[in-house]
């Protein structure tokens, strides 16, 4: 599957000096949005078991969606999608195994995604969306 990306300026007021829980929830919000106006529907937010915690499960109707979702304030830590290491894309594969087996579902076609959202203070947030991602 190919990666398509999505770029959009979301406006929504900027928080100054918010939390990095803050602002992830908020990355969290713009992307469940995001997904919403692309006609997917939202399963579940921020799934969590032992191992670990999947941030968005969603579907098209077919297919399971697993959205990773990096939010930063600025790039003094790399862009957002430079935080989905090799071994985040292990964990969150090994965790959707879990979440579906929690679920009692046997089989269904998977699409990890990755949307990356920069919320910079002197601008609107920006998002990408990473389709296929991994």
């Amino acid at each position: 599957m190919s990666a398509v990306n999505a770029v959009s300026t979301v406006s929504v007021p900027d928080e100054k000096g918010e939390s990095r829980v803050a602002l992830g929830r908020r990355g969290e919000d713009l992307a469940v949005e995001h997904l919403r106006r692309q006609g997917l529907v939202i399963l579940e937010r921020n799934w969590r078991c032992r191992e670990g915690e999947l941030d968005i499960l969603a579907t098209d109707g077919r297919t399971l969606v697993v959205c990773e979702v990096k939010t930063r304030s600025g790039r003094g830590y790399g862009i957002p999608t430079e935080a989905v290491t090799q071994d985040k894309r292990n964990r969150i594969r090994r965790l959707t195994l879990r979440w579906l087996a929690s679920r009692r579902v046997a089989w269904c076609p998977l699409r990890f995604d990755v949307i990356a959202i920069e919320c910079s203070p002197k601008e609107p947030p920006r998002l990408r969306h990473v389709v296929g991602a991994f």
